[in-house]
């Protein structure tokens, strides 16, 4: 990890002193798993120093974007010959990769030949530029190294050739994202300026055709396996570097990267236990192993033709029992290929980290955020259809929006058809929507959907199509409730409190006008009517939505909190979004980030925020929306502490993971059970540091003054609304606290909560 690198304290590194620019490269490639660079010009004689560590940097998973001049220009080249006395100045033009070939020694190949591996598993994005008039990128000395959690970024005067890192007087100067605001808006600064050169929006630049390298490159070098590259790796390293002819600056800057990388080989071959390098095998991340429900999801799986349809409650570890699944069949066929589908571009990140921790490689992600997926899909067929052996292994993570469009459906549509497993996250996107459509052409054999809620509110259709699809009767695949999720210890206990909040006067006139008008249009199913009762609906469930005495209550309940606890720490607020109608279209409406129609509500959140920053001026408050651009790093600030509330409308909703919540406040009302089991289940993961969680959950409750059609219909939506009331209260640690709440309600509508 990045952490682990002894930094100096100043973050400069100076060719001839202690602090060398080459250790600075050699220690991160070791310790990195992804490497962003954008140089000046690219040396053959720079591959000498970088081999050091570069097969260790793929053995990690590392995975390497880089931006480079098409050719050196004059006054780099001098720059280069002013620093190197004893030999000719080895430059080159990186498109011909012939001439380049021929230019390099043994050990330059052993860079190339990882550049290839990489190229060739899909580790490696290449952008060629040349300037345009004149103006370019010339003379920058840029890149971020990351390790997934932290990052290190460097820019200063140090090229990548022989003379700038080792025998001219370089010098550059590092930053890291644990040093505080400045080093992160430094680090910030560099990877836009990467971004602008890599999406192709720098207007100086011109683009040579990357897919044209890349071929050329990939053919140019033998086909290594990472094992092959391990091995010639640790030979270089054993071999005596000091050669006479060198200057003492370059055998001493090459033995201080021989020692620190040598050590990195070294911790690799203890962890495999064995003399021989091998690939770093996939396996399950934790020590404990699968859990027996896992295990026994696996085997239902298997033994139901390999299709399924697991429903699990969320926070028990659906995308862990998934790729188990998939494990279990590379350690049968020792191969492992994969689709998987999400609703969120967030979930397609997950997914990779998670991935990852299995040891998964060769990844690919398909979605509106990564526009490279084309070729790298290109490539994974060429090399299906060229590999006899059928050992190749990947995973191909895709949102849903893309997967169902025509060309990308075509081209994730073609892969063997036996061997790749399907994973379907939050399945119950699948039962609608294009979705639903494509399921009759989708042609994998092996199937597994992932849902809390498999079931689709009031569309038998829909859920029909899915349980067929996933090879499911009149039974889920496997089902583990949250009822024994708690009990069990897979999710934290909790203690569960509603609020009974009262609609204002005005409101309640409002209300009641238009209940009385719903009332009557109930009886029309002609489409026009039935869209004039939609527009009814949904103009009285605004009225739940903006009630503004939720505000007052809302206010109170943090208040409390501060006095018990003293602090805000870990708290989700789920803010009202405003545009579902709480009948049984809602499934119609359920759809990930949408933003309320309505103007007044959409600036809901505001209000709510306001609140919380307002209480105390030491609560950090952050708004989670569809429109936040750095939703990762709000999550993982939220988690150790330095966020203290997250307010969001449904982008918490699917798959989003925060283990550290501890308490949770619904102030949106819905008719979709979904987003409440989603919501629960996402406070309810456990973490070491919690014992256990608090929900709040605000309930808007006219007053009692309806009559004949009216009160029937009023005391409909009072029973669909304590659905969820029940749900919660039954297995929360305090249920005689809602009875006690809501007994006024109950006894004037004669229902129970028990029934």
């Amino acid at each position: 990890m990045l952490k682990e690198v002894n930094f100096p304290v100043h973050r400069r590194y100076k060719s001839r002193t202690e602090w060398e620019p080459v250790g600075f490269f050699s220690d991160c490639l070791c310790n990195s798993t992804q490497f962003d660079l954008m140089l000046g010009f690219f040396s053959s004689s720079a591959i000498n120093v970088l081999s050091y560590g570069f097969a260790s940097f793929l053995y990690n998973g590392g995975r390497m974007r880089l931006i480079v001049n098409d050719i050196l220009t004059e006054e780099d080249k001098k720059a280069i010959a002013n620093g190197e006395l004893d030999v000719p100045i080895p430059y080159f033009d990186i498109t011909n990769i012939e001439q380049l070939k021929n230019t390099l020694s043994e050990r330059d190949t052993h860079f190339f030949d990882c550049l290839a591996w990489l190229i060739r598993n899909n580790r490696l994005e290449i952008r060629i530029v040349a300037p345009k008039e004149g103006v370019g990128i010339s003379h920058t000395k840029t890149g971020v190294f990351s390790d997934g959690l932290n990052k290190v970024g460097f820019d200063g005067s140090c090229n990548f050739s022989r003379s700038a890192l080792i025998d001219n007087l370089e010098s550059l100067t590092v930053s890291c994202d644990w040093d505080g605001d400045t080093s992160t808006a430094t680090i910030n600064s560099l990877m836009d300026d990467f971004e602008l050169v890599f999406t192709g929006k720098d207007e100086s630049v011109v683009f040579i055709p990357t897919d044209k390298v890349r071929t050329r490159i990939e053919g140019a070098f033998k086909n290594k396996e990472l094992r092959e590259l391990l091995e010639d790796e640790y030979k270089f390293i054993q071999q005596d570097i000091s050669v006479k002819s060198l200057p003492q600056t370059v055998i001493k800057a090459l033995g201080i990267a021989k020692i620190k990388v040598e050590r990195e080989i070294e911790k690799i071959k203890a962890k495999i236990g064995s003399g021989i390098l091998q690939n770093h095998e996939p396996c399950f991340p934790y020590k404990s192993g699968p859990r027996d429900y896992q295990k026994q999801a696996f085997e239902n799986w298997k033994n139901n033709g390999q299709k399924g349809l697991f429903a699990m409650a969320t926070g028990t570890g659906k995308t862990i029992t998934a790729l188990n699944c998939l494990l279990e069949i590379y350690k049968k066929f020792d191969f492992y290929k994969a689709i998987i589908l999400v609703p969120t571009i967030t979930l397609v990140e997950q997914w990779e980290v998670e991935c990852k921790k299995f040891n998964f490689s060769n990844i690919i992600k398909v979605c509106s955020k990564y526009n490279r997926w084309k070729s790298a899909i290109a490539n994974l067929r060429l090399l299906e259809l060229s590999n006899s052996s059928n050992k190749l292994s990947y995973i191909i993570i895709s949102t849903y929006a893309s997967f169902v469009r025509s060309e990308v459906f075509m081209e994730l549509n073609q892969f063997p058809k036996s061997k790749l497993l399907l994973i379907a996250d939050e399945a119950h996107n699948m039962g609608g929507g294009l979705t639903v459509k494509r399921l009759p052409e989708i042609k994998y054999l092996r199937r597994i959907g992932l849902s809390a809620t498999p079931e689709r509110q009031y569309d038998e259709i829909g859920n029909r199509k899915l349980m067929d699809f996933f090879g499911c009767d009149d039974h889920y695949t496997f089902e583990y409730t949250m009822d024994e999720a708690i009990r069990k210890g897979a999710l934290c206990r909790y203690y569960y409190y509603p609020h009974i909040v009262r609609l204002t006067e005005n409101e309640m006139d409002d209300y009641v006008e238009l209940s009385g008008k719903i009332a009557k249009m109930m009886g029309y199913q002609d489409e026009k009517s039935q869209e004039m009762l939609k527009m009814l609906l949904l103009r009285r469930k605004r009225i739940i939505h903006k009630a503004v005495n939720k505000l007052t209550v809302f206010q109170q309940i943090l208040q409390q909190r501060m006095l018990e606890r003293g602090s805000l720490k870990y708290t989700l607020v789920y803010v009202p979004e405003g545009n579902m109608p709480d009948n049984y279209e809602a499934d119609i409406f359920d759809q990930l980030d949408t933003i309320a129609t309505d103007p007044e509500t959409e600036h809901l959140i505001d209000d709510f925020t306001r609140i919380v920053r307002d209480l105390d001026s030491h609560i950090v408050v952050r708004q989670f929306t569809s429109e936040s651009t750095d939703r990762d790093a709000m999550l993982k600030e939220f988690a150790d502490g330095s966020i203290d509330v997250l307010t969001s409308m449904k982008c918490l909703d699917e798959g989003i993971d925060v283990p550290r919540s501890e308490l949770a406040i619904f102030c949106a009302s819905t008719g979709n059970p979904r987003q409440f089991i989603q919501r629960r289940g996402r406070v309810l993961r456990t973490h070491k540091d919690k014992r256990f969680a608090v929900i709040h959950d605000l309930i808007v409750v006219p007053d009692n003054v309806f009559e004949g059609e009216c009160y029937t219909l009023e005391k409909g939506l009072v029973e669909s609304e304590l659905k969820r009331v029940r749900d919660f209260a039954l297995l929360s640690e305090n249920l005689n606290n809602t009875i006690t709440e809501l007994q006024d309600v109950l006894n004037h509508y004669n229902l129970s909560i028990f029934n």
